[in-house]
């Protein structure tokens, strides 16, 4: 090992193989020198080192999340998704419940599995995305229905609690 230092994250800590996604884990709270709070949440919507969701997919469920979770819960900063690709962070300002999280959560990716149209979609063009042709709407429906199949649990071990 090298004499190069890195900091420890807390979510190279976690054991990625008794977690059980989907679910919503509050990761930690971060508080500024003027006392705001500020909370990340691990979105997690695939089972860690069984499966990922396809770039395309995940593309277009980050730009339509985006839109639609800001819509129903307050002080979202940014969802930002995992370079594994089971997931998302979620940095929100303040302290909200996981209950609540789950429930914008699950309410959004039923507006994408339903609602939401190739329209609708936002940065699908080269003026707004550094990517724009790695999307898939169909992908994004496609997974966000599995997702809610399975529930979206609020504690990262125990399926039995579902929101």
């Amino acid at each position: 090992m090298s004499d190069v230092e890195l900091a420890e994250i807390e979510s190279f800590q976690l054991d990625h193989t008794k977690v059980r996604a989907p679910y919503v884990r509050k990761i930690a709270v971060e508080h500024g020198p003027k006392g705001d709070a500020i909370t990340n949440y691990d979105i997690r919507l695939v089972q860690p080192n069984e499966g990922e969701i396809p770039t395309a997919g995940l593309h277009t469920i980050e730009h339509t999340i985006a839109g639609l979770l800001r819509t129903r819960l307050d002080g979202v900063i940014d969802i930002s998704p995992f370079g594994c690709r089971t997931g998302f962070h979620l940095i929100v300002w303040g302290e909200p419940d996981p209950a609540d999280v789950a429930a914008a959560i699950k309410a959004s990716l039923a507006d994408i599995a339903e609602r939401i149209t190739w329209d609708d979609v936002p940065g699908t063009d080269a003026v707004s995305c550094g990517n724009y042709r790695d999307h898939s709407l169909h992908s994004a429906r496609e997974w966000s229905r599995s997702v809610l199949d399975q529930g979206i649990s609020v504690d990262p071990f125990d399926r039995s609690v579902l929101a």
